[in-house]
């Protein structure tokens, strides 16, 4: 037995039963006139149009009609998983697989494993990623919390020569709320000043405690915050030996991870153009 041996991810009654079970955890509420809790009637036995692949037509699981607005729908309406043409219990396998894979996982694996093409996998993978964006965009370290700023290098830019050090590299600033674990990564342009402060000082609360490295772009940090905490990693200095709590080592194992799921899926994604 595995955890992919749960009913809702075989049979797809159960599947939308198990949906169900989350988004009306509180009651059934129509997506159409937004009653919650009214008179539902479920339509079971209805069927689609027929089609060559079905004469008798698609059997409709799920299906309810509210007693308000007299309107049918099913509990995928408002979700990622409307109007997808695939079983409900491949689409929730494929959310198990992307949210249990550490390292990341491929459209062309996801389309491999489930048996599906891989434009559907591509497409189905980017509206999984899509809805686990939380759109909270309040300042990092509000309330006097700590905030580990970082950046990386990865990959190679398009048409750029390969050169020394990561000029050729495509570059990502992260910011780790350390108290809450959340992070917020985005690539920018260059690692200067001029790039990265503004990104900073509209991500992270003024009562806030940065912590970073050596870097210069951060010299004058200092002045926006309420501290400023550093560590010297040319030098091979990672926790402040009077202070263990300044250092950035929350954003570099958040890289960590990062990378290695990045390069997990560039590494599929070759295996399957050569």
């Amino acid at each position: 037995m595995s955890v992919l041996s749960q009913p809702h991810f075989h049979d797809e009654a159960k599947a939308f039963a198990f949906l169900e079970s989350i988004v009306w955890a509180d009651g059934v509420t129509c997506p159409h006139c937004g009653t919650v809790g009214g008179r539902v009637y479920d339509l079971s036995g209805v069927r689609g149009k027929p089609t060559e692949k079905s004469p008798e037509g698609a059997l409709r699981f799920g299906l309810k009609k509210c007693g308000e607005c007299r309107k049918q729908f099913t509990v995928k309406v408002g979700t990622v998983f409307e109007h997808a043409r695939m079983p409900l219990q491949k689409m929730l396998q494929a959310v198990h697989l992307i949210l249990s894979s550490k390292k990341g996982i491929s459209a062309h694996q996801l389309h491999r494993v489930l048996e599906i093409t891989y434009k559907s996998a591509w497409f189905l993978a980017h509206r999984i990623r899509e809805a686990m964006r939380d759109g909270d965009l309040a300042p990092f370290g509000s309330g006097g919390g700590i905030v580990e700023v970082d950046e990386t290098f990865i990959g190679r830019i398009k048409g750029v020569p390969k050169k020394r050090a990561f000029h050729h590299k495509m570059k990502v600033l992260a910011l780790v709320d350390r108290d809450s674990g959340k992070a917020r990564t985005m690539v920018v342009d260059d690692v200067n000043a001029n790039t990265l402060m503004p990104i900073v000082l509209a991500n992270v609360a003024k009562e806030a405690t940065i912590m970073t490295d050596e870097h210069n772009a951060y010299t004058k940090i200092a002045n926006h915050f309420a501290g400023h905490g550093t560590t010297t990693h040319s030098a091979g200095q990672y926790v402040d030996y009077v202070d263990p709590t300044i250092h950035s080592n929350t954003v570099e194992g958040y890289f960590s991870i990062f990378k290695r799921g990045m390069k997990g899926i560039y590494q599929h994604c070759a295996v399957n153009r050569r």
